[in-house]
């Protein structure tokens, strides 16, 4: 009967940043109003320079440079991301001062024109500006209260005198499409910053997972050494009444100690590697230290590598699995043990001709296979497979990493939790 263990490992903790979606968003805009706010400004030349004859000096020496400088501020503050709201609301602001003052800047009312003038080509782009740089309930005060300014400046005779429709009707079209700017604007940053809450939740919960995972990775490790290790040690040393099997029980004491101060030393999320002829040493040298012996082959493993949790997964993983072969399978039979670097991971069998055993069956409290082997291999991200029946041996087979095909993930099955010793 052959069942096997599949579990994919955990994704890999990443560097968390801080969301952008909505910085990305308010960057966009304002470079976007900056730059139309620089075509319709050159739009405006034209009609500026036949109206400036009327227009008193200091008016339009103050004021005009006054918007071409805090409309370049805006493309600067757009582009280097830095006080951008600020230069985005100084325009708005001088632009609303310089509306307010071109009845008393006029010379002749009498030549004020009575079509637009060019500080009309600039209301969208001052109220667009304010929806930039103020919050929601401002910059829709903004662009209602600037409109109604610019249509009571052009009833005045400075203004042109023009009629209350006239003024009305341009009046309420930059209200209308102001208040478009405003809402596209509005609706825009509240779908951002909703993906900013999205995201701070998901990475939350991400970290949480990671953390979750790196606990009950150590908790296997941890389940794992004391079984190994400890556990092993003190049966041994109970059923230690001859001088051999002393000597054996103080080797496997100190064996112990030596595990406990490795996996101290280890740390889980290590970046450091091994080469898979190291592991196969490490292992040969193990199955030599064994009281009955192992056939060991290792195949020719190049310049493989792996991290080195994994290395001490399949490492312990195997010496569980030889001793388990020792305490189970029986006298005078055939137990071997195989070493190969798999493409760029690593694969071990360990096998006896011994009884065997229907993993099934096994109390879940034995902790042997369960921990020591299934899942110490599964939490570093490999596959332990095992393969036994009762009268056909054992082969217990490490493999890293799992294969990513669909069968690797239709033959799993619950022996991690149901297999032991």
């Amino acid at each position: 009967m052959s069942t096997a263990a599949r579990v994919g490992s955990a994704p890999p903790p990443r560097s968390v940043t801080n969301p952008l979606s909505l910085t990305r968003l308010d960057t966009a805009l304002a470079r976007t109003g900056a730059g139309f706010g620089v075509a319709f400004l050159v739009q405006s030349i034209p009609v500026a320079m036949a109206q400036l004859g009327n227009l008193n000096v200091w008016w339009s020496g103050v004021l005009m440079s006054a918007l071409v400088l805090t409309l370049a501020g805006a493309v600067v503050a757009s582009i280097v991301r830095r006080w951008v709201r600020v230069m985005h609301v100084a325009f708005a602001i001088v632009y609303t001062v310089a509306l307010i003052s071109w009845p008393f800047a006029v010379l002749d009312v009498d030549r004020a024109p009575e079509t637009s003038f060019f500080l009309y080509f600039l209301l969208t782009i001052a109220t667009a500006m304010a929806t930039i740089g103020l919050d929601a309930r401002w910059a829709t005060l903004f662009v209602i209260v600037l409109p109604i300014i610019y249509a009571i400046v052009r009833i005045t005779p400075a203004g042109g005198g023009v009629s209350l429709a006239q003024a009305v009707l341009d009046s309420v079209y930059s209200v209308i499409l102001g208040g478009v700017i405003t809402i596209i604007m509005i609706v825009l940053r509240r779908a951002a910053r909703a993906v900013d809450t999205a995201q701070q939740m998901a990475l939350r919960r991400y970290g949480h997972a990671v953390r979750q995972h790196a606990i009950e990775a150590e908790r296997v490790q941890v389940d794992a050494i004391v079984h190994d290790s400890v556990l092993t040690t003190l049966l041994s040393a109970a059923r230690a009444y001859t001088p051999e099997a002393k000597e054996l029980a103080a080797t496997m004491a100190s064996n112990a100690i030596g595990h406990l101060r490795d996996a101290a030393a280890v740390a889980p999320d290590s970046d450091a590697e091994v080469r898979v002829a190291v592991v196969a040493t490490r292992v040969a040298d193990a199955a030599s230290t064994m009281s009955q012996p192992f056939k060991v082959t290792v195949a020719e493993a190049g310049r493989a590598v792996v991290p080195i949790t994994v290395a001490e997964a399949v490492y312990s993983a195997a010496v569980q699995a030889m001793v388990n072969s020792l305490q189970h399978a029986g006298d005078g039979v055939k137990r071997w043990v195989t070493v190969e670097a798999e493409g760029d991971g690593i694969r071990i069998e360990i096998g006896d001709t011994g009884r065997g055993f229907d993993p099934r069956v096994v109390p879940t409290e034995r902790l042997g296979v369960r921990v020591s082997i299934l899942e110490r291999v599964t939490s570093a991200g490999g596959v332990a497979e095992l393969d036994s029946a009762p009268g056909e041996g054992t082969r217990v087979r490490l493999r890293w990493p799992v294969a990513a095909s669909p069968a690797a993930a239709s033959d799993a099955s619950p022996i991690a939790g149901e297999a032991a010793s």
